[in-house]
């Protein structure tokens, strides 16, 4: 499950993603610094994990994580190669969700490849050039449905509704706003195609160090303007600011974010959202060799779940043990919660919860 950073060139991407992985990736004031994807794998920050932590006292504590993909800048006409695009585009399909970073201070010590700042057009560059992409990919799809139609009645199907999707985003509408996103014919093309714009998307406003301290400006208002529009999400960040922050400490950092008045730095933010818009959840392991953070798809049943440590816990599933995490803060533990009666045994049909603490009784 991975999240691609697109954007502009120098408009703060790989600055953001070096913040993210501490993987240094290339970072210059010039366009297309970044020519291969960088991939960072990134803890995802939880407060729950530390608690545990606490009460647990393990050996050792892991945390869930996301991949983070650092994609080069996209400009006018990526879509037709220009400025390698074609390669840029195939690296965002291979992404789930996409944070999409929009320059949203002046300055003029740092080049931007449109000549001045203007974050709706500069949103508008990178969205249309990914459905001019789906636009390329579903007519040499169309014409294939073509010839399969004349003795198949499921690619005839599947030709009315790309048809219809391409009269939709010939008018340089998004996959996303295709009213017929439910169809079986629909998920089926997007599944094979991975239409670019069909994608969720954060925007991160990065802004300068008194726009942080304020909340906002003139261009971080149109930008979340925008996103309402959509039904997108914002994250107002610093990326001069997340940098200096990567090397403190935890207490200094709180400190440093205190001083400017932020309740959360932009990449927790970040992280967070993305984890949430790729449709995961963790629960946890809580033992004295390891606490741990697992990563299931929300909605996942038990066995499911317990598939994610080892294929054998799902073949051999009986039943999982299961404390909510209030209860194991509030008790104090396992064994406390075992004697107050919160120590539930739950079968094959339970729907895993977010922050549950769980054992795995099974048999092979």
């Amino acid at each position: 499950m991975k999240a691609g950073i697109v954007g502009l060139p120098n408009v703060g991407k790989s600055t953001l993603f070096n913040c993210l992985s501490n993987a240094k990736a290339q970072s210059a004031n010039f366009p297309f610094c970044t020519i291969e994807p960088n991939i960072g794998v990134v803890n995802v920050p939880d407060p729950r994990i530390t608690r545990l932590e606490e009460l647990v006292k393990p050996e050792r504590v892991q945390m869930a994580t996301v991949d983070i993909v650092d994609i080069a800048g996209l400009v006018k006409g990526a879509s037709k190669g220009e400025g390698l695009g074609n390669q840029f585009l195939s690296n965002i399909r291979e992404v789930e969700v996409i944070l999409h970073m929009v320059r949203c201070f002046e300055d003029g010590n740092i080049v931007h490849v449109e000549g001045d700042v203007n974050p709706l057009r500069d949103i508008e560059i990178i969205e249309t050039e990914l459905i001019y992409a789906d636009i390329s990919q579903l007519e040499k799809k169309i014409e294939r449905l073509k010839k399969q139609s004349k003795g198949s009645k499921e690619a005839a199907a599947s030709l009315v509704i790309a048809e219809e999707l391409y009269a939709h985003i010939g008018e340089l509408q998004p996959v996303k706003t295709f009213e017929n996103c439910d169809n079986e014919a629909f998920i089926a093309l997007d599944k094979e195609l991975r239409f670019l714009s069909n994608k969720d998307v954060i925007y991160g406003a990065n802004v300068d160090e008194d726009t942080l301290s304020s909340g906002t400006n003139k261009y971080v208002e149109l930008v979340k303007e925008h996103a309402s529009n959509v039904g997108a999400d914002v994250i107002v960040l610093c990326a001069k600011i997340e940098e200096e922050l990567v090397g403190l400490e935890d207490d200094e950092a709180r400190a440093f974010l205190d001083d400017l008045g932020v309740a959360e730095s932009g990449l927790e933010q970040i992280i967070q959202k993305a984890f949430d818009k790729l449709g995961l959840q963790s629960y946890f392991t809580a033992g004295k060799i390891e606490v741990r953070a697992w990563t299931i798809r929300k909605n996942t049943k038990a066995p499911q779940a317990a598939a994610v440590i080892h294929n054998d816990f799902e073949k051999g599933f009986i039943k999982a043990e299961v404390i909510s995490y209030e209860d194991f803060v509030k008790f104090g533990g396992e064994a406390k919660c075992k004697d107050a009666g919160k120590l539930r045994l739950e079968g094959k049909d339970y729907v895993v919860q977010d922050g549950d603490v769980m054992h795995f009784r099974f048999n092979v």
